[in-house]
């Protein structure tokens, strides 16, 4: 099976409602690796590696997030698979 890489930036209202704690169950449940954090802004951003559908199925669920989210836009850039990380984390760190 093909395995993909997505770079996901999410807007709208998506902090406080648990959506890197969700999104990190989600990409748990379907084997998929890398990360999820919040920026400065507002925004959540992620990186999803694992195989192409469950990246893409990841991707779909960050259209919408968990109960309470409010997505008012999404920017996904795929990217070449690198394999780099071993499990999915919720960074804390907020960017400046």
């Amino acid at each position: 099976m093909a395995k993909g890489r997505a770079h996901v930036i999410v807007s709208g209202g998506v902090q406080g409602v648990f959506f890197r704690q969700t999104t990190a169950y989600e990409a748990e449940k379907r084997g998929v690796t890398g990360w999820v954090r919040n920026l400065a802004d507002g925004r959540v951003e992620a990186v999803f590696e694992g195989e192409e559908s469950n990246v893409k199925e990841l991707v779909e669920f960050c259209r919408t997030g968990p109960r309470g989210a409010r997505v008012t836009s999404i920017n996904v850039s795929w990217e070449p698979y690198k394999g780099e990380f071993a499990t999915f984390e919720v960074r804390s760190g907020i960017r400046f």
